[in-house]
């Protein structure tokens, strides 16, 4: 055995409580290093004349990567109370892994020895909201999504659609042009609306906040935005608000207050300036998003500012009963600010749901006391590169994504916020250079993966874009100039998902077989005695693939096709063509 890699600690994703009740441990070794690992475990107190009482259960094969694997268990101590530790096995060699190190048998006359979950406390449990679990998101780029009233547009408005974006244009969408469109959403399917920032601002995608408590004026009134929320409501919609708090715009009065007082301003605190006079070009002497001189990044660590904001979070939260907060650039917000922007939101609305854009390893903030989840682009990436740029083979991904769903707990990934396109990113369709059959793969990996998955507005009727502005087309509402058929296939995905608890997010996702040479991926979706295999195929032949039958006397049954298949013995030889897949339900 390679002790090195075997490793362990009692927190974070390695252990934690998934219920009231429910520990989850994980245990990670070096791949294929390990037959079988037991973990040894017992209530701290419990001793009799032989020492400490323990018991011993199996752990499961949970997933592998390239380098290890994980393990993992679930345990419900009777008293709350946990102390752990590992039996590992491989051929004739058998150890004992513990907090103190390694041992030929459990260690009996002390605790310290092993490993310790001290007491689950109920308030201690990640607690995201439910209903994120079932919610399929829709991201609206407000200026280009609808225009539902003209007399709102700003002065230089183009028509609908007549040129092709810029950083600097406007066509008018507004807020009536969503309330307009409602019914396609029910049609669709979705049931959460994402918007990218509707505050008042200078540019077309208000990234570049003016006023934080009001509408901007181009997208219509506070009246007409309750009214959304409220139509919203009454159809099951949930509505998400994007908070831009890492920084303000250039027109943002306490900072154009800077700008002409300088260092006799009293907001010269409320910003990061290195040194008086401020230069706001060509390279700005204070912080900023990015080096963008017009977002001077915001002292979040203000009691003013930090009032500012929090009013405008409970503002927005109490008034116009939202339903969540994307929170932008979060990861350079500092930690304490978030852990109060929480609780201030919650204290309001207990089910408010708290996203984080943050694309990188975000444990940090998923500790309970910050955010709900992240916007999770290593899956995106990992998609992407795998089905529409062929930059990794299936191998290489199912590496990736076990990665992934390996670095949080289970109660983390289920809520997870999986996007395949943004108003940051160019079109799903554009990135597999049009090749249509690989964004359906796209798709259909996307909505059977575990967490909330999230369409960008016009992705689901086969619209194209490079990166901005090129992605913030105006959508466009001509039938005849929309991709019914790829319309429909997400339609059909997205009903699988509501109507089938396995493929959905009821279903434990696993890796079942992932081949470098073929590039085939299968993986599996598990709820009680139903299981789902998915196979995608996205090479230039034909493959076959051996399903096993794992639930004796069950039905076998090709779940998008609707028809019953015979599996012969064990085993089920399931023929993918090139470009596309197969799923198999198993019940």
């Amino acid at each position: 055995m390679l002790k090195e890699a075997i490793y362990h600690r009692p927190k974070n994703n390695f252990a934690y409580a998934y219920t009231k009740e429910i520990l989850h441990i994980r245990l990670q070794t070096k791949k294929k290093d390990i037959e079988h690992v037991k973990i040894i475990h017992g209530d701290p107190y419990d001793w009799n004349d032989d020492g400490w009482q323990f018991s011993k259960k199996d752990m499961h094969l949970q997933a592998s990567d390239h380098l290890f694997d994980y393990w993992i268990t679930e345990i419900k101590p009777p008293y709350r109370r946990l102390r752990y530790g590992f039996e590992l096995t491989c051929g004739e060699e058998k150890i004992v892994y513990t907090e103190k190190g390694f041992y030929d048998i459990p260690p009996s006359d002390d605790v310290a020895y092993y490993f310790c979950f001290p007491f689950l406390n109920p308030i201690d449990v990640f607690q995201a909201p439910s209903w994120v679990r079932d919610t399929l998101w829709y991201q609206i780029f407000p200026e280009r999504f609808a225009n539902g009233n003209t007399k709102n547009d700003p002065k230089e408005a183009l028509p609908w659609g007549s040129t092709e974006p810029s950083p600097t244009n406007f066509f008018g969408g507004d807020v009536e042009g969503v309330i307009d469109h409602l019914d396609y959403l029910i049609d669709l399917g979705i049931n959460g609306i994402y918007f990218t920032p509707i505050f008042k601002a200078h540019s077309n995608h208000k990234y570049d906040t003016i006023d934080y408590m009001e509408i901007d004026p181009q997208f219509g009134s506070k009246e007409t935005f309750r009214q959304l929320v409220d139509e919203c409501h009454k159809r099951g919609i949930r509505i998400m608000l994007d908070a831009v708090f890492n920084h303000s715009g250039y027109y943002f009065p306490p900072f154009q207050d800077v700008l002409e007082k300088q260092q006799e301003s009293r907001y010269k605190d409320w910003f990061h300036i290195w040194d008086f006079p401020v230069i706001t070009e060509p390279k700005p002497n204070y912080d900023t998003f990015g080096f963008v001189g017009s977002m001077p990044k915001l002292n979040t660590e203000n009691p003013e500012v930090k009032k500012y904001l929090l009013d405008v979070a409970r503002y927005w939260t109490s008034e116009f009963d939202i339903d969540g907060w994307r929170l932008d650039v979060a990861n350079e917000v500092d930690h304490q600010f978030w852990r109060d922007f929480r609780k201030e939101v919650k204290a309001i609305k207990s089910d408010v749901y708290v996203l984080g854009e943050i694309w990188h390893d975000s444990m940090p903030w998923l500790l309970g006391d910050q955010f709900d989840a992240v916007m999770n682009y290593p899956f995106t990436i990992a998609a992407l590169d795998y089905l529409a740029k062929d930059k990794i083979n299936a191998e290489a991904f199912a590496n990736q994504i076990t990665s992934v769903l390996s670095s949080y707990p289970e109660n983390v990934n289920e809520v997870a916020f999986n996007l395949l396109g943004s108003h940051d990113t160019a079109r799903v369709l554009t990135v597999c250079d049009n090749n249509k059959q690989r964004a359906k793969l796209l798709y259909l990996l996307q909505l059977s993966f575990k967490g909330t998955p999230c369409i960008y507005y016009g992705d689901e009727i086969g619209m194209t874009g490079e990166n901005d502005p090129g992605c913030r087309k105006c959508m466009v509402w001509d039938k005849d100039k929309q991709d019914s058929n790829l319309k429909s296939f997400i339609k059909k995905l997205i009903h699988l998902r509501n109507s089938e608890p396995a493929f959905g997010n009821d279903g434990t996702f696993q890796i079942v077989e992932s081949s470098a040479e073929t590039n085939h991926l299968i993986y599996s979706k598990t709820y009680h005695e139903e299981k789902i295999y998915i196979i995608i195929n996205p090479g230039e032949t034909s493959i076959k693939a051996a399903v096993k039958v794992d639930f004796p006397d069950k039905t076998v049954k090709d779940l998008w096709n609707d028809s019953t298949l015979i599996p012969t013995g064990k085993s089920l030889i399931i023929e993918t063509g090139s470009n596309d897949f197969s799923m198999i339900k198993v019940y």
